[in-house]
């Protein structure tokens, strides 16, 4: 589809979430209203844990996930401790997606100022006045815009690899340059030797950051060991540099790289095809290459057009950041390269009451280290957050049991299995 009709290839409202959430306790609708953009349509939230007059709202990342299905035993956690959870499922994802007449909501629809409203909605029907608001990458972006624009209606903020305007890839760009191009180290003496045998840079960044992210140095360096034996080994028996004997966890990181985000399609889960426009329209998505060896704009080259031209953001985060005068944890991790940590050190330096926690974890702790997440959350309800600082040690030793936690430990495994074969 062109460009000009703003029209991507959509996937067509799927039962299976409502079929699927049928037994999940406490899940909500509220109506929300046609407008200039958007048909009316039933925007659906679920609540658990015991009732609290301040309940924490916990938005996840994407844009694309789900928040009714995937994080079931994050909210049987989170009640486990007490902690009365709101969560809304966005406009055009999962239970949220399709309007009255049953048809998938138009990309007009999708902008981020709708989906602070439907929030605020949320917290309307639920008689909640005021919440603590916790963001993960895309969801942080969201929860600081909530606070720009209901100001009235925060008790406090936990910004989770913290996102705050289109102007952040400039440090995400600097981290993978410095690391992985212009650093003294095997891991980047490796790349540069890939990307001088043809690697393409938008796949080999993919598996670069999937691996740093999740199992760190000692994974990555591994892989682009075996990674470069397997190159040097198919141009020795070939004559040529075909690429096609590549190890198993090579392979799957590179199919996970090149379909996962802008492709895949979960109903309930993961479903970028409509809220792609938000992530296009306001946050930059498209590619704007600066010509650097391993350019982070081309993630999503291969679906801009798709979708919407960038057309600027709604909200200028950065310094509305100046005036949230309430208290505001930002949980950042060491191994973070979307949402790089001095992103959140920007905004620690801006924000007039806020408490910077480093972890030892790649990029969002709700999906990543979620123990940890909701310890931080926990703090914050409590107002407890400046013992945070003195609590790191023990955030990176809780059991890590989110959606992706039990990835390093596979593909560690996996590799070193690769190393045997070898010797």
């Amino acid at each position: 589809m062109s460009r000009a009709t703003g029209t991507p290839r959509q996937h067509a409202p799927s039962a299976l979430p409502r079929l699927l959430a049928a037994r999940i306790k406490g899940v909500r609708r509220v109506r929300r209203p046609a407008s200039p953009t958007s048909p009316a349509f039933d925007l659906s939230y679920v609540r658990s844990g015991p009732r609290a007059a301040v309940p924490i709202v916990v938005i996840p990342g994407g844009p694309g996930l789900g928040s009714v299905l995937p994080y079931r035993r994050f909210r049987r956690e989170a009640a486990a401790r007490g902690l009365d959870v709101i969560m809304m499922e966005h406009r055009g994802v999962g239970l949220s997606r399709a309007d009255l007449d049953g048809r998938s909501l138009p990309l007009s629809a999708m902008r981020v100022v709708d989906v602070v409203d439907d929030l605020a909605a949320v917290l309307d029907q639920e008689g909640v006045e005021r919440a603590y608001i916790s963001g993960s990458s895309y969801g942080s972006y969201l929860a600081a815009a909530f606070g720009a624009r209901h100001p009235e209606r925060v008790a406090g903020m936990l910004l989770d690899s913290a996102l705050q305007s289109v102007a952040d890839r400039d440090a995400e760009r600097a981290m993978i340059q410095e690391l992985f191009v212009d650093a003294d180290t095997r891991i980047a003496a490796a790349v540069r030797e890939l990307l001088e045998e043809g690697s393409d840079p938008r796949i080999l960044l993919g598996v670069l950051r999937a691996a740093y992210e999740l199992g760190g140095e000692d994974l990555l360096e591994r892989l682009l060991r075996q990674r470069l034996h397997d190159s040097h080994r198919s141009t020795h028996d070939d004559g040529a540099r075909r690429g096609g004997s590549h190890g198993s966890v090579w392979t799957a990181l590179e199919a996970y790289v090149d379909k996962a985000e802008s492709e895949a399609h979960v109903p309930g889960f993961y479903e970028f095809d409509l809220v792609g426009a938000i992530a296009f329209r306001e946050l930059g998505f498209g590619p704007d290459p600066d010509g650097s060896p391993l350019d982070p704009s081309l993630t999503y080259a291969p679906v801009a057009d798709r979708f919407p031209r960038f057309a600027g953001e709604s909200f200028d985060l950065t310094s509305a950041a100046a005036g949230f005068d309430w208290p505001i944890v930002l949980l950042t991790g060491t191994r973070d390269l979307r949402t790089p940590a001095a992103v959140a050190q920007r905004v620690a330096a801006t924000a007039p009451d806020t408490v910077l926690v480093e972890i030892e974890n790649g990029h969002s702790a709700l999906e990543s280290h979620p123990l940890a997440l909701l310890h931080a959350l926990e703090r914050l309800a409590h107002g407890e957050q400046e013992r945070l600082l003195a609590e790191r040690d023990l955030m990176n030793t809780l059991p890590r049991r989110g959606l992706v936690a039990g990835l390093p430990r596979l593909l560690h495994a996996g590799a070193r299995w690769e190393a045997a074969l070898r010797s």
